[in-house]
């Protein structure tokens, strides 16, 4: 009985060794791994907004309703408008998206 004691221990111990190894192992593999963060759309505007630019650029659907569209815009707006220091021209953008989404108008009619 007193030899089974240590032999316990040591298995235990090496166990946690194990255990150990493999968890530092799959923090690794998880900090490796590419960053699963929004995707934005990397190209520039074109010169017709479209219904699909618009939605990317409201960051939403195309068959959003219209209260959602304009719950979208209030929320891009706050963070790019003019006044807090954001593009009079990402603004104009912003502010067409909007008007594509709700049928105002057909696009291109930025000011810039």
């Amino acid at each position: 009985m007193l030899f089974g004691t240590p032999l316990v221990a040591g298995l235990a111990v090496a166990a946690a060794a194990l255990a150990g190894r493999y968890g530092i192992q799959a923090w690794q593999a998880f900090k490796a791994r590419p960053p699963t963060l929004r995707k934005f759309y990397e190209g520039g505007f074109q010169p017709t907004m479209t219904k699909r630019e618009a939605a990317l650029i409201l960051g939403i659907r195309e068959s959003t309703p219209a209260d959602k569209v304009k719950e979208a815009h209030r929320k891009v707006m706050v963070a790019n408008h003019p006044d807090a220091g954001g593009s009079h021209y990402l603004a104009s953008k912003i502010n067409e998206a909007k008007d594509v989404m709700l049928g105002k108008t057909r696009g291109s009619e930025s000011a810039f």
